[in-house]
């Protein structure tokens, strides 16, 4: 018999893959603020060398550098679990789909740790 559910109830994230689902999401909504943010920086140009100079200076502080080590994690997250939702929808990947975000979030943050070393290694 049907068994109505409280609108509050949320129960459903307890699982890998509604977690997942919600972080791709949020990482995307994330990439998109961040390519307005780029298209506004690279539309400087056209105000002159100056004011470009003067944003350039601005975003290459140490607090920018983190923060590009934090796209850089967003990136890696989108594209992983990208792969992963491509090999559960295309190739019958949805048995492993658990083991399979595990194996991929594992590379991606150990890719993004040798990165973010490297970005942030540019602090002057």
């Amino acid at each position: 018999m049907y068994k109505p559910r409280k609108p509050y109830d949320l129960s459903y994230t307890h699982f890998v893959g509604s977690w997942a689902w919600l972080l791709h999401r949020l990482s995307g909504l994330a990439l998109i603020f961040y390519l307005c943010l780029h298209v506004w920086v690279i539309h400087t140009l056209t105000l002159g060398p100056e004011s470009f100079n003067k944003l350039m200076a601005f975003l290459t502080s140490p607090l920018f550098r983190i923060l590009e080590a934090g796209l850089w994690g967003v990136i890696l997250y989108h594209a992983f679990n990208g792969v992963r939702v491509i090999i559960v929808d295309f190739f019958g990947g949805s048995l492993a789909q658990k083991k399979l975000f595990f194996v991929l979030i594992a590379v991606a943050f150990l890719l993004w740790a040798a990165g973010s070393a490297v970005i942030i290694g540019h602090i002057h």
